[in-house]
């Protein structure tokens, strides 16, 4: 049906979020010129971790007998000590609050509350939860354990929330209180996506982001994660690579400010594994894009790609009932000029000019069909 609308009919549930296989990182160089230079600084001890008796430095490989696919953690003091100076920079870390997905023993938790830093861990396997409760009953408050997979916290539409899965819920019970968008960075994450499925949390990542819900109920959390070199590429793409220019990477530049940190090689799984902070922008939300209409902004950069080698203005003529001309002169853009060479910063610009336009009252139309439902 086609009409007059200010939303979106609701998106696909993502409810399938597993953790993926576990991996042991090796030190084989980088291969892309750009970040040959990086240094290395000793990541390669990410692993299946078994439960220690005493030093948590010292291990062998152990799989959870409860679940089908291994963990993957923090393996090493070295390692987490490098780690540290990556989360917490230059900051006072008594003022930092960290959540740490799934820290299996806690190597890299004990290395931020030795740096200061307040610390919820996020442990889904039960197996571990004993072995991090000695570190919570030394620390004085400083860390709080909680046995969650944070990763399938706050699930969107048809599924059940249960309370132990409301980061509501928790970050009350935690004392986590929200602040203003426009204030800095409250909180950190750190976690390996799950391999398996981190596509679907990356999607599920932005639309919390842009409808400042769950964890972006708190202001603007800033993540840092380990995500696979597929998924990276697709991350930072721009228009100089169309083959790997996505919905996806304008949605997350738009948002954020995405910066590689460090790359590690995964012999096991032959592939590389690159840790990237996103940080949301002070300047995402405006008068003209906000938590109340960004499904549209989406849907305007959904359909753009749909045929991204389209010109702009045949787009823009299926989905507003704006002068696309008089739109595209405020831009500064050619009517044939196509979504595949248009910037991520171009396709928000586009949409806060529609948004501001007093052409219309009515400012956009779309086609309800299936694929509306899928990323």
């Amino acid at each position: 049906m086609r009409g007059p609308a200010m939303r979106l009919p609701p998106r696909i549930a993502l409810s399938a979020l597993a953790r993926g296989p576990s991996c042991i990182l090796g030190s084989g160089a980088a291969t892309r010129k750009d970040w040959q230079t990086r240094n290395r600084r000793g990541f390669s001890d990410f692993n299946i971790e078994p439960l220690p008796d005493s030093d948590l430095e010292e291990s062998s490989p152990w799989t959870s007998r409860n679940r089908s696919e291994p963990t993957r953690h923090i393996a090493c003091k070295k390692a987490a000590r490098n780690l540290v100076r990556d989360l917490l920079e230059h900051q006072n870390p008594s003022r930092q609050i960290i959540l740490e997905c799934n820290p299996g023993p806690g190597i890299l938790t004990g290395a931020l509350l030795k740096a200061g830093a307040r610390v919820v861990a996020f442990e889904s396997e039960k197996t571990f939860i004993p072995h991090l409760e000695p570190l919570q009953r030394n620390m004085d408050g400083e860390l709080q354990v909680v046995h969650c997979d944070f990763f399938k916290m706050d699930p969107r539409y048809q599924e059940v929330v249960r309370p132990d899965v409301s980061s509501q819920a928790i970050f009350q019970n935690l004392g986590i209180k929200a602040v203003p968008w426009s204030a800095g960075v409250p909180i950190k994450v750190f976690g390996i996506l799950p391999y398996k499925h981190e596509r679907r949390i990356l999607w599920k990542i932005l639309f919390d982001l842009y409808s400042c819900e769950s964890i972006y109920r708190y202001g603007r959390v800033e993540l840092n994660m380990f995500v696979s070199e597929k998924e990276f590429r697709k991350l930072i793409a721009t228009p100089k690579r169309p083959d790997l220019y996505q919905v996806m990477a304008v949605l997350w530049q738009v948002a954020c400010d995405v910066k590689f940190l460090h790359m590690e090689s995964v012999n096991l799984l032959k592939q590389n594994l690159y840790l990237v902070r996103m940080t949301p922008r002070r300047t995402l939300f405006t008068e003209n894009l906000s938590p109340l209409n960004y499904d549209i902004f989406f849907h305007l950069v959904k359909h753009c790609f749909g045929k991204r080698n389209a010109p702009i203005i045949r787009h823009l003529r299926s989905l507003s009932t704006v002068d696309p001309i008089n739109i595209l002169r405020q831009i500064r853009k050619n009517p044939g000029d196509t979504a595949a060479r248009m910037y991520p910063h171009d396709f928000k610009k586009l949409f806060e000019t529609i948004e501001q336009s007093e052409d219309s009252v009515f400012k956009w139309i779309y086609d309800y069909c299936p694929e509306d439902m899928e990323f």
